[in-house]
């Protein structure tokens, strides 16, 4: 059985609730090895899988990562240099109703007069921080991440056009 393990996100809820940290759960996932190998190798090191949709409301149950999508924040915008360690927000995309998910209520309000329905952040958003590029060892966040994190999303759209299909497609 997988090393259940956690560490520290950022939570943007949907509602009017405000953002706040939360156990992300984070399971071990080791690559796959060539036969003969070992997965232990230095080339395969063990990457840990999180587990955001715990936090995500309206999705089909079972369905696993299937549910989610993820977009990293490596660096802003006018920087020069990426960020030592990077970010990832997972979003929800497949709703168990086929029905879009909520607008991002805090979002939208700090938006203001520049929010856009169509280019808006929908759903529970779990933000996880990393140690590497790679996204293969999540640490934890702290609510001191969360001006940069706050500022990217009210200036950033999601990224591609996200579907809602109905449950079983």
């Amino acid at each position: 059985m997988d090393k259940m393990t956690n560490v520290d996100a950022i939570l943007f809820p949907a509602d009017d609730r405000l953002p706040h940290l939360v156990p992300l759960m984070t399971s071990d996932a080791t690559p796959f090895s060539p036969h003969g190998q070992s997965s232990q190798h230095p080339q395969h090191p063990t990457v840990r899988v999180p587990h955001p949709e715990m936090y995500m409301d309206f999705i089909p149950e079972g369905v696993g990562s299937r549910v989610w999508r993820s977009h990293v924040i490596d660096m802003l915008d006018g920087m020069n240099k990426k960020f030592e360690n990077p970010y990832v927000i997972y979003y929800p995309v497949l709703s168990r109703d086929g029905m879009p998910f909520p607008v991002n209520e805090f979002l939208k309000k700090e938006q203001g007069a520049s929010f856009r329905e169509t280019h808006a952040w929908r759903g529970n958003l779990v933000v996880a921080k990393y140690r590497d590029e790679r996204h293969s060892t999540p640490m934890n966040a702290t609510m001191a991440d969360f001006p940069l994190l706050k500022n990217y999303l009210i200036t950033h759209s999601p990224p591609g056009s996200v579907t809602f299909a109905p449950p079983g497609t």
